[in-house]
């Protein structure tokens, strides 16, 4: 069974007939009928997707119904639709330290602050981050900037160099990425 989800909120019809089709459905269904419940299930779960025939406020993964009758696949393509959306979503922004990176905008936040970044940027600070030692300037070259070792170039130090000041300038942040005499890291 996949953990996708879709809650039926309030909407006893649809639960039933989407419970006679589930063997051949990829979702586990949920009916949800009070209010309550409904609180308590959406801060249990995620990955999941509301489908009702009411409008609902604060629900991004939201699906309403209020035109009958519906085609069924014609559902089961919205409900593919709002998976890939909530899926795209929540790959596309990662923490990192404090900030989230978003990776479809290129942006880095903290609070209300935003930064644009370039692609070699959002890769450098990524890849550091998934280190938790020191990463050379030839690791940086060979997996960043898809370098040979044998090149003498400064690239690396000089994008890392504007990174970190595009940082400083922005958050006020100047130990974000940090120089060891092993390479650089983020703290």
């Amino acid at each position: 069974m996949n953990n996708q989800k879709i809650i039926i909120y309030k909407f006893t019809e649809l639960y039933q007939i989407l419970e006679e089709l589930s063997l051949e459905l990829n979702y586990e269904i949920i009916q949800i009928l009070d209010e309550k419940s409904f609180k308590d299930q959406l801060n249990s779960l995620d990955n999941f997707v509301v489908i009702t025939n009411q409008k609902i406020s604060d629900i991004q993964n939201l699906i309403i119904i209020d035109n009958y009758p519906i085609k069924i696949f014609k559902l089961i393509e919205k409900i593919n639709i709002s998976f890939l959306k909530l899926q795209f979503g929540n790959q596309s922004q990662i923490k990192v330290s404090r900030y989230y990176l978003d990776l479809n905008s290129r942006e880095m936040f903290f609070e209300n602050i935003k930064l644009k970044l370039t692609e070699k940027e959002i890769n450098t600070i990524i890849f550091l981050s998934k280190n938790q030692n020191p990463v050379s300037v030839n690791k940086l070259e060979e997996f960043v900037w898809k370098y040979q070792s044998e090149i003498e170039t400064h690239t690396v130090e000089t994008h890392i160099y504007r990174l970190r000041k595009k940082i400083l300038q922005s958050f006020n942040d100047s130990q974000f990425i940090i120089s060891t005499k092993n390479g650089y890291q983020i703290k």
